[in-house]
């Protein structure tokens, strides 16, 4: 089965990103932009939430090893989609929790999804579900950010590092490093 993409919204996307990276049957994660007006929109415009773009993770992974679903999953598990166009501290529509199916497939998928995840949340889910729109890679300074920068930046430190820990024994099986060690 070929290889697939999952375009994600879900606050910060170092946040996401770094999630990501970690588990079994995604081969590359990517930071960008998407879901806005703005041609090839800069980091500092689609931070000033005048261009419409949401920060998202394009995620291309193996079928075989990991489902859309599962990805999915994940997702919810990994973000508040609670908070409407926001993540945290990160405020303004540009942190917004979205979706961007690339398939009829994927958006039943999501909407599944989200009836899934509304069991673990008391208040309704935010998250919206949104036509794929063009993607602008976010610049190169951003692609594995926490991986590169992470220890050296306190929002890092303080974010990032704290859902990560809480991913990473939530989804204890489904990590990279379980698949090498075992």
């Amino acid at each position: 089965m070929a290889e697939q993409q999952a375009t994600l919204a879900g606050g910060c996307f170092w946040c996401t990103e770094a999630v990501f990276d970690d588990v079994i049957g995604v081969t590359s994660v990517e930071s960008g932009y998407t879901g806005g007006q703005v041609t090839n929109p800069t980091y500092k415009q689609v931070c000033g939430g005048g261009t419409g773009h949401a920060e998202a993770v394009r995620i291309s992974f193996d079928p075989e090893k990991i489902s859309y679903d599962d990805i999915l999953d994940i997702y919810f598990a990994t973000h508040d989609p609670t908070q409407l166009n926001r993540q945290g501290n990160d405020i303004g529509t540009q942190y917004r929790s979205a979706i961007f199916p690339h398939s009829p497939e994927q958006e039943a998928s999501a909407r599944a999804a989200i009836e899934r995840a509304q069991a673990d949340w008391d208040k309704p889910i935010v998250t919206t579900i949104e036509p794929l729109s063009d993607w602008y890679p976010a610049e190169d300074y951003h692609q594995e950010y926490f991986a590169r920068e992470g220890e050296n930046n306190p929002y890092c430190m303080a974010v990032v590092a704290p859902k990560l820990r809480k991913f990473r024994k939530s989804f204890a099986e489904r990590l990279k490093r379980q698949e090498a060690a075992g």
